[in-house]
């Protein structure tokens, strides 16, 4: 049975929605949570979380378990074939996580919910929000079965074309980039590097090659006319063409593709009123650097607080949320817009670009800076 009361409710159940969720039942709270999803995803693109992101995600109780059930990984490389042109490594950074954790988005998913069920919360399923509207101490959410919600606040947390942004009123302005980029966790019988992260710029174009715990490993690349359902021939084609040159690696078997054209968006506002956005709902941009997931992680911890210190009549925090998560949305979109633009530069060009950068990733400053950078604490 749906409540029809609480004190707030979370639109969207991925990692950001459960993550809210979990940090307002931490501080007592009554949360809904409603995804429109029959189950939850078995399929994602995020598989990186960065070391800020275990950082903040401690309080939640959860970050052991995600590091105990993902892959630790230490180097990050940008690559031109077999030739390293700037190594990145994490082992020296200050911080108690000195790695990226290799880990697939249904399983942060399940990390979370089990959290978040342990805390007494749960999901209801398959409940969509169709209708938002805000009242003077508070804001009422119907559910696609004519259901009403009352709570004092909602969260939007369901994606890039979010329903309760629009109905919100919030804009999310910014441009469709011209790339098609396709997706790829493939397995293979030996030769792709299992230590690091890989982003090799080829002449033909970029081929990010990451290992997985299962032993497989995520291909991203840009390609003129991603196919909808990448077969083993063109998982085997990007790895010969731009992956590799010495160790010759054979793809086995694809266990899963998709396709997607990169947006750079970022709203205009984090809140309305009664309405906050967070995650997706609130900026998207290029895979480049593996940001995505984990800027919606970080803005989940704080939004909980915010709203749990709102909640007792002080909503100094939801501005600042608004404001600050804003500010470093933008910070990371312009990173992850530099890694991609570099990456596709015309390829007249690509061999000057990577002598430069081969050039430049001798320096420990570059390669520290950047390591910095990517893992979500630039001025540490």
């Amino acid at each position: 049975m749906t409540p029809r009361n609480a004190e707030v409710v979370v639109v969207g159940a991925g990692p950001v929605g459960l993550a809210v969720a979990v940090g307002l039942r931490l501080h007592g709270h009554d949360v809904v949570v409603i995804d429109k999803q029959a189950e939850g995803t078995n399929t994602s693109r995020a598989c990186v979380i960065h070391p800020r992101t275990l950082e903040v995600l401690e309080p939640l109780g959860v970050t052991k378990q995600l590091v105990d059930r993902g892959l630790e990984l230490e180097d990050f490389a940008i690559r031109a074939g077999d030739r390293k042109l700037i190594p990145v490594g994490f082992e020296d950074l200050p911080t108690a996580y000195p790695f990226v954790t290799m880990i697939p988005q249904p399983v942060t998913e399940q990390v979370l919910l089990d959290r978040l069920e342990e805390l007494g919360g749960s999901v209801l399923r398959p409940y969509a929000a169709t209708g938002l509207t805000q009242t003077p101490d508070g804001a009422e959410v119907t559910l696609d079965n004519g259901d009403v919600i009352h709570a004092q606040y909602v969260v939007a947390a369901d994606g890039m074309h979010s329903t309760i942004r629009e109905l919100a009123g919030l804009r999310m302005p910014g441009n469709t980039l011209e790339l098609s980029l396709s997706l790829v966790d493939v397995r293979v019988a030996s030769g792709l590097p299992t230590d690091e992260v890989a982003l090799y710029f080829a002449a033909a174009g970029l081929l990010v090659v990451a290992p997985l715990p299962d032993g497989s490993f995520r291909l991203v690349a840009e390609v003129h006319d991603a196919p909808e359902h990448p077969d083993l021939a063109f998982a085997q084609h990007l790895v010969d063409d731009r992956g590799p040159r010495k160790s010759h690696p054979k793809v086995t078997e694809v266990v899963w593709g998709s396709r997607f054209r990169i947006h750079e968006r970022v709203a205009d506002k984090y809140r309305s009123g009664r309405v906050l956005l967070a995650g997706d709902a609130a900026h998207t941009h290029s895979p480049a650097g593996g940001q995505g997931m984990n800027l919606g992680l970080r803005d989940a911890v704080v939004l909980a607080d915010a709203l749990s210190a709102a909640l007792a009549g002080d909503e100094s925090g939801l501005d600042a949320y608004a404001t600050n998560s804003r500010a470093e949305a933008v910070r990371v979109i312009g990173l992850a817009h530099r890694l991609t633009r570099l990456a596709n530069v015309p390829r007249a060009i690509r061999p000057v670009r990577n002598a430069v950068l081969g050039l430049a990733g001798r320096l420990g400053k570059t390669q520290n800076g950047l390591a910095k950078q990517l893992a979500g604490f630039p001025e540490r």
